[in-house]
């Protein structure tokens, strides 16, 4: 692979011509982009649990206004776009401004968080409705992205494990004999965080796993444009149902202490008077 650094060094070094040629216009897009677009689009992804019967998945996203002057119009369609998937799904959403929303969804379980979060990110039927017979939205990258959500309840607790999987291969800058032209990191910056009331921890299970960094109860990862990302985590959360259950259980054994304890005992209370005979 060529890194923009190299690619740099071939350019002063009078190679450019034996790489790429100089009459192929997309060389120059990528030029502008790698220097003029540098980290234009913000887009942080975080999954917040109160419990395990309430949550939220927030996306707060940002784009630099040389990005919207650059790209025109379908920036500001694709941000609208995820306005409607998150008001589909129950969710929130607010405007900051023209280039900057933040969308919430609700979730109340893990299996919804598991199901709202597979369907925002790959809605059916979303590209054929959207795409209005555009040639070009047929040639932009494809991201595969997959979340698993597993809970398993033991009484009190409740332990979570969450996988998410992100494949962001496609929007690596490839050229004609498979090098590198600009780094898309240099351009995307994204996050995915966790945040849960007792924090959690990361699993480290593949190469592709991205070591987190932690921020009290919260992990954040920097995903990698142009990588397999993989992201699994183990995490606790109190059961609502179980402390419920166990605090109706207390409750109703110190009313029967209480009662026999400290009150006498209505055998004896409401027994009748002894008959007394010699009358």
């Amino acid at each position: 692979m060529m890194n923009s650094s190299a690619f740099a060094k071939s350019f002063v070094g009078g190679k450019l011509n034996r790489v790429f040629p100089i009459q192929n216009p997309i060389l120059w897009i990528v030029l502008l982009m790698s220097l003029l677009l540098s980290g234009c689009v913000n887009y942080d992804l975080g999954v917040n649990f109160d419990n395990p019967n309430r949550g939220e998945f927030v996306q707060h996203i940002k784009l630099e206004e040389k990005l919207t002057s650059f790209s025109g119009d379908s920036v500001y369609e694709w941000l609208n776009s995820i306005e409607r998937r998150a008001r589909k799904l129950e969710g929130k959403t607010r405007r900051l401004s023209k280039q900057e929303v933040i969308v919430s969804i609700p979730f109340s379980s893990g299996r919804e968080l598991q199901a709202k979060f597979n369907e925002f990110f790959h809605p059916n039927g979303t590209q054929k409705s959207e795409s209005v017979g555009s040639e070009s939205n047929s040639e932009l990258p494809k991201i595969e992205s997959n979340l698993l959500v597993f809970q398993n309840n033991f009484l009190l607790l409740v332990r979570n494990r969450l996988i998410y999987d992100l494949d962001l291969r496609s929007l690596a800058l490839i050229s004609s004999n498979g090098n590198v032209l600009a780094n898309p990191g240099s351009i995307l910056n994204l996050e995915f965080s966790l945040n849960t009331p007792w924090g959690a921890r990361s699993v480290e299970k593949t190469e592709n796993t991205i070591l987190p960094e932690k921020n009290g109860h919260q992990l954040v990862w920097k995903l990698k444009p142009g990588e397999l990302n993989h992201i699994e985590t183990v995490f606790w959360l109190p059961s609502p149902l179980g402390i419920g259950t166990l605090l109706i259980i207390l409750f109703v054994w110190a009313g029967f202490y209480l009662r026999y304890t400290f009150m006498p005992d209505p055998r004896v209370q409401f027994a009748p008077p002894a008959v007394t005979g010699g009358q």
